[in-house]
């Protein structure tokens, strides 16, 4: 170890340099950083928008993302699958020659394909974002409509479900809000409904807590 003003050969545990009688406790306290290191700036991670907020915004914080549930088409699945043993059941007894039977063999093909097609549409052209201050709409396929309700602007937030829909939670959440635009908006096929529903209530609590607004005055 040396001295820092002199240059003079030191043991490594000394305070005062024999030499010179500089301190070294001063020098080695300036030269070593902080262990703790500057206060940290970082922020709590948020998910991807879909749409960017404005400069100068609070920070907005994605709590939710969603889409159109395949299990909320079961009824249409079974309907088909109904309709399916009908067609057959009536082949049979009826004694379908091959022309009619495959008439009933296209009828059936042109139900299923439309099953497939309209969850397929239905998958790819709904989404739901919520955000800590807004629930946001996404709809459309080569046309995209963007619609956004504000947190602080809902008014209720109720659970519609079947009774196979109960069994297997899920359903839909219809939004009453003030917003001019869109006082009423039914979300269809949600997977874990009621906790969906529940984030959506507390989101829009929380917003209006901080904005210091009571509930029950909107």
């Amino acid at each position: 170890m040396k001295c820092p003003a002199c240059e003079a050969d030191l043991p490594a545990d000394a305070a005062f340099c024999h030499k010179c009688g500089a301190s070294l406790a001063a020098a080695g306290s300036a030269a070593s950083p902080s262990p703790s290191g500057p206060p940290s700036t970082a922020k709590r991670p948020r998910g991807p928008l879909p749409f960017n907020s404005a400069p100068g915004d609070d920070p907005e914080d994605m709590l939710w993302q969603g889409q159109f549930s395949k299990l909320a088409m079961l009824g249409s699945w079974l309907a088909g699958g109904i309709f399916t043993i009908v067609v057959i059941a009536v082949g049979v007894f009826a004694g379908f020659t091959g022309g009619a039977w495959g008439i009933a063999a296209g009828v059936i093909a042109l139900v299923w394909v439309g099953l497939v097609l309209r969850l397929l549409y239905l998958q790819l052209s709904l989404h739901y974002y919520l955000t800590s201050q807004r629930f946001i709409h996404e709809r459309g396929l080569l046309w995209r409509e963007v619609d956004r309700i504000e947190t602080i602007d809902i008014d209720d937030v109720g659970v519609v479900q079947g009774p196979v829909e109960r069994m297997l939670k899920i359903g839909s959440i219809r939004l009453r809000s003030s917003d001019a635009t869109t006082p009423e908006f039914l979300i269809q096929g949600i997977e874990d409904v009621r906790r969906v529903a529940t984030l959506i209530d507390e989101a829009r609590r929380k917003e209006r807590r901080r904005r210091g607004m009571y509930i029950e005055s909107v």
